[in-house]
């Protein structure tokens, strides 16, 4: 009785939470293809203006990787009517700042702005779809950007090879292969040409999402998105979309790197479902119980108890499609990688063999809940998880029900799910050990 009075006040909770957390917003498709999101929240006196263009790596050439990427640098170079380099110092010198991130599956851009600034932003970000300035001097200067960008977050950075070395094994037909930084050669050898045709098939309205959130007024911001957006044409160049499946594995792959590092690490990937579906809540909630916070399994067994490790953790890597969950761990001094790793495999048997208790599922289920508050406290999470429930999930009310998904998931769930992917022949193994002790 007292653990049905205790979901049930959860339930309440959860319930009266969304009620009174429910994001409004507004959706429409201009006649070129681009898809609108609008909310308005008046709470602070900025706005988030956000462009999510569906092309990530997986959408590039095998012989041209990089390239989505790439843009993300390029399209701060300027425009026929933006100075060079003018982007940044535009957005700063009227108090807002911009960014892009790249992923496997999309790119985004981003601008948070004064609320005045409004028409502003969406001038600028206009400028970036219809008249971007692919030239000499911006495509080499942006190879030289990617470069160092390369050197610092690989080849200078402790472990930093991980996700590359990982997933080259992981894929080996599907374009999750390589990363969305991609090949530095091909960049190199990559003409004007094919960057300015990359861009006339991608970069485009009927592949576009806007999505607003903050202090706007509609009528006004519906005007300035038709004067700026709505005449540029629709892109009429096939895109690709890949429909590979990465064949079930039946195998464990491992491998050795050695690297500039002073502690040996343990690396896995178990390939997992794609994002949105059933078991990729139950996966993720799986992740959270062996590692997110201090009374987690893997931190208070491994590192706490019985010293194995100086860090240890376990996140999936949300995809567009099958994609992978990884778990890590860095040894402790002396302890060698081969009980790092048998420790974290006592772990996943634990959940494999055993349904978390009801205090570990409750309290999950309240993380799960101030998650995915704390994710839309911002405008700019509002703007971004709005195009991403839209682009990929197809839904955009998902903002406000994907609780509900969550709130789905059992015990037996986690439990079937630890069984049927964390599998010993489902994943990559790495260890890095110091370059020395080659």
């Amino acid at each position: 009785m007292k653990r049905l009075l205790l979901s049930a006040a959860l339930c309440v909770g959860i319930l009266g939470a969304q009620a009174q957390n429910k994001i409004e917003f507004e959706q429409y498709k201009l006649k070129n293809g681009i898809n609108v999101i609008l909310h308005e929240d008046h709470s602070t006196p900025i706005v988030a203006i956000t462009v999510l263009y569906h092309v990530g790596s997986k959408n590039e050439d095998t012989s041209r990787t990089g390239f989505a990427h790439f843009f993300e640098h390029l399209m701060f170079e300027g425009s026929e009517n933006i100075g060079r380099g003018e982007y940044m110092k535009t957005v700063s010198s009227n108090g807002g700042i911009l960014n892009a991130n790249t992923s496997f599956d999309r790119t985004f851009y981003y601008e948070i702005l004064p609320s005045n600034q409004a028409e502003l932003g969406l001038w600028m970000e206009s400028e970036r779809m219809l008249h971007l300035k692919i030239d000499s001097i911006g495509v080499e200067t942006q190879r030289e950007v990617v470069k160092e960008e390369y050197r610092q977050r690989y080849d200078n950075q402790p472990y930093g090879t991980f996700l590359p070395e990982m997933f080259k094994r992981a894929f080996v037909e599907h374009p999750y292969s390589w990363m969305p930084i991609g090949s530095l050669e091909h960049l190199n050898r990559a003409s004007i040409e094919e960057f300015r045709d990359f861009y006339k098939t991608y970069y485009v309205p009927n592949n576009a999402t806007i999505s607003i959130a903050g202090d706007i007024n509609k009528k006004d911001i519906k005007k300035w998105i038709n004067k700026y957006f709505a005449s540029i044409p629709k892109g009429t160049k096939p895109m690709n979309r890949p429909t590979i499946v990465e064949p079930i594995k039946h195998k464990e792959i491992r491998d050795t790197i050695y690297d500039n590092i002073q502690l040996p690490a343990v690396m896995m990937g178990y390939h997992t479902a794609a994002q949105g579906t059933p078991d990729a809540y139950a996966i993720d909630m799986l992740a959270q119980v062996l590692s997110q916070g201090k009374s987690s399994r893997l931190q208070k067994s491994i590192v706490d108890e019985q010293q194995k490790a100086l860090f240890v953790g376990a996140f999936p890597l949300p995809s567009e499609d099958p994609g992978l969950s990884l778990m890590f761990g860095i040894t402790n001094m002396g302890v060698s990688p081969a009980d790092l790793e048998a420790a974290m495999d006592a772990e996943v048997v634990k959940v494999q063999n055993e349904l978390i208790t009801e205090e570990e599922f409750q309290k999950l289920r309240n993380q799960i809940e101030n998650d995915m508050t704390s994710q839309n406290s911002k405008v700019e999470g509002v703007a971004e998880n709005l195009a991403n429930y839209f682009v990929y999930y197809g839904d955009a009310n998902l903002i406000n029900t994907e609780i509900d998904r969550y709130m789905k998931v059992t015990r037996e769930d986690i439990q079937r799910v630890a069984k049927e992917y964390f599998r010993t022949d489902n994943r990559v193994v790495l260890l890095y050990l110091p370059k020395e002790s080659k």
